[in-house]
């Protein structure tokens, strides 16, 4: 169960195409969002949809995948760990950001 400490698995549609990146000359990046919906009845027993949207990262072979691959709309199931990092705007005021490195993508939704 070591492997679950930080574990995200995630089902969803990606909000933008994928903005994708190549660092030091050959690495590359992407980085999109995918958007989940919960469903609930409220206390006046109405049904309620919340939309949660989640930044992921992938480097490499998945960052190629992302590029080639995903657009707007597409859904995609992802594993991958939570990530943290913070920096300083140009205001100065301090920002945090959550992302999820994903180490799996999968296409779920057929072809377009």
């Amino acid at each position: 169960m070591s492997n679950l400490k930080n574990s995200v698995r995630l089902m969803g549609h990606l909000g933008a195409a994928p903005e994708v990146k190549t660092i030091a000359g050959s690495k590359k990046l992407a980085k999109f969002s995918i958007a989940t919906n919960e469903s609930y009845k409220n206390e006046k027993g109405e049904k309620v949809q919340e939309t949660y949207w989640h930044n992921v990262v992938a480097w490499g072979k998945l960052a190629d995948i992302a590029e080639k691959y995903l657009q707007k709309g597409s859904e995609v199931a992802l594993e991958g760990k939570l990530t943290n990092h913070s920096y300083t705007d140009k205001e100065g005021n301090k920002r945090y950001v959550t992302e999820i490195l994903a180490n799996e993508i999968l296409m779920v939704g057929g072809k377009d």
